[in-house]
């Protein structure tokens, strides 16, 4: 079966082309009907953006990946893999010494850059956040 090109976006667009799903609709993660919305919320979860992270360098092992991320339990480390695997975003390898690694597949590569950007945000603007949260709470200022 031949795959469905991916709608490319008119000249001067602004807008990113969205993937054809397989009843000719456009993806859309406004719709709860939308298969993208299952895709971004793998991508939301934090324990997806850190694990991402994580492989940027290359394949890991499970014991390197658990380090490199404090307070992740193995059981969700092992539930995200799992997942990020599902997704097409992360492989597992086993090797002949029957040791397992993780890295990321040519899928899992295209959200570096955007998961990176989030990370980034996340520490450049804790501190605004953490004032606008105890303006909130009615806490003094930090």
């Amino acid at each position: 079966m031949p795959s469905t090109p991916v709608p490319r976006p008119r000249p001067g667009s602004r807008r990113p082309a969205r993937a054809r799903l397989s009843d000719g609709h456009l993806a859309n993660v406004y719709s709860a009907a939308c298969p993208s919305r299952q895709a971004l919320d793998r991508l939301a979860d934090k324990w997806s953006v850190l694990l991402v992270g994580s492989l940027e360098g290359g394949p890991r092992r499970f014991g390197q990946l658990f380090a490199a991320i404090d307070g992740i339990s193995e059981k969700m480390l092992a539930q995200t893999l799992r997942s990020l695997e599902r997704d097409g975003l992360v492989v597992r390898r086993e090797g002949e010494d029957r040791s397992v690694t993780y890295e990321l597949t040519s899928l899992g590569r295209t959200v570096r850059e955007p998961m990176a950007a989030i990370r980034a945000w996340a520490e450049r603007y804790i501190d605004d956040i953490e004032r606008a949260r105890a303006a909130t709470d009615g806490l003094p200022p930090r």
